[in-house]
């Protein structure tokens, strides 16, 4: 049996499995994005796939502790989008 790989939500602290999550990269230029493919090169943050998580995530400003720069709103738009 293929072991599951699980991942921690940023924003509620619970363990999801890692296809559910968001992937949010900063790659080594600085640059901002969300990562579909869960491969980018850079720092990543997971952010779970529920509207709660993401207006949490936003309010608490946890991706920009995690990823040490400030996020634009035009991300949690897009995570928001693809829900």
């Amino acid at each position: 049996m293929k072991k599951i790989p699980v991942r921690l939500c940023l924003a509620t602290n619970q363990a999801f499995p890692k296809k559910d999550m968001f992937r949010v990269v900063r790659t080594p230029e600085g640059e901002v994005c969300v990562d579909y493919s869960g491969k980018k090169n850079g720092r990543g943050a997971y952010i779970s796939k529920s509207k709660e998580a993401i207006m949490l995530a936003k309010s608490k400003k946890v991706l920009e502790r995690k990823l040490e720069v400030s996020i634009p709103d035009e991300i949690y738009e897009e995570l928001l989008k693809n829900i």
